[in-house]
């Protein structure tokens, strides 16, 4: 994906970056899709001295084994960038113990979400995590970019725009963009127990403005007045041909 790329090679702390990953052997890293069932990650594909440090993705998803896979062969100053569902933000269970040793080693070092019905597989909306060894900031850059995008008919698409915004504020790596974006801090991560539900922390909803008691009552107080003139109007309507009233407020 195009985004991926540019984030990947956007330059922050690290020097030297590829198109997805800056890997040891290669710069690209085949996906999930194209693998074949007797190459996919395994226990033992990244292990050090025959233990896996950040723990083994569960058989169930395996959405962690492909981007431990990836981490495995980053290089200390490389940027990775991978696509992922947003279930990997919160799940339990190992999930959980793999998403807390990488947030405590320094590894994740931000969290993208975007907008639903992007990819032809799937309606369902995405996320993009870039990790890195090199991290320096005991922070995580939440962008919640889920509601920036061009409607299709069949499908949704992120304009240059839409990209230019979301490169522009990893980039900048701002202390936060109202209802965009937001750097959060190990600690309150920690109080959350390591759940990166994006929502959590940038919430696109818009803050509703102040009621005022006056005016409101005021509105109420001449809705019923036109209310009543209205049913006395129409009672004696009602009366004229002979037809029970309609029941008053006072009634």
């Amino acid at each position: 994906m195009a985004l991926a790329r540019k984030v990947s090679k956007s330059r922050l702390c690290c020097r030297q970056v590829a198109t997805v990953v800056n890997t040891r052997s290669t710069n690209r890293l085949p996906s999930p899709s194209t693998l074949r069932a007797r190459d996919r990650p395994t226990r033992n594909t990244f292990t050090r001295g025959g233990t896996a440090p950040h723990g083994v993705a569960p058989k169930s998803a395996a959405d962690f084994a492909f981007l431990l896979h990836g981490l495995h062969d980053l290089k200390d100053d490389g940027v990775m960038a991978i696509i992922l569902p947003h279930g990997v933000l919160f799940r339990g269970g190992q999930e959980e113990k793999i998403r807390k040793k990488l947030l405590t080693d320094g590894h994740i070092d931000t969290v993208i979400g975007l907008p639903p019905n992007l990819f032809y597989s799937t309606g369902i909306p995405v996320c993009v995590l870039v990790l890195k060894k090199c991290k320096k900031p005991e922070d995580v850059l939440f962008i919640n970019a889920a509601e920036h995008f061009a409607k299709g008919k069949r499908q949704n698409r992120l304009e240059p725009e839409h990209i230019a915004r979301i490169i522009g504020t990893y980039q900048d790596r701002p202390e936060k963009v109202e209802r965009y974006a937001r750097r959060v801090g190990m600690k309150e991560i920690e109080a959350n127990e390591y759940n990166l539900n994006i929502s959590r922390y940038v919430s696109t909803a818009e803050q509703e403005g102040d009621v005022k008691l006056e005016e409101v009552h005021a509105e109420l107080v001449e809705i019923e007045k036109t209310l009543r003139a209205a049913t006395e109007k129409h009672n004696r309507f009602l009366k004229e041909l002979g037809l029970s009233p309609l029941p008053s407020g006072d009634q």
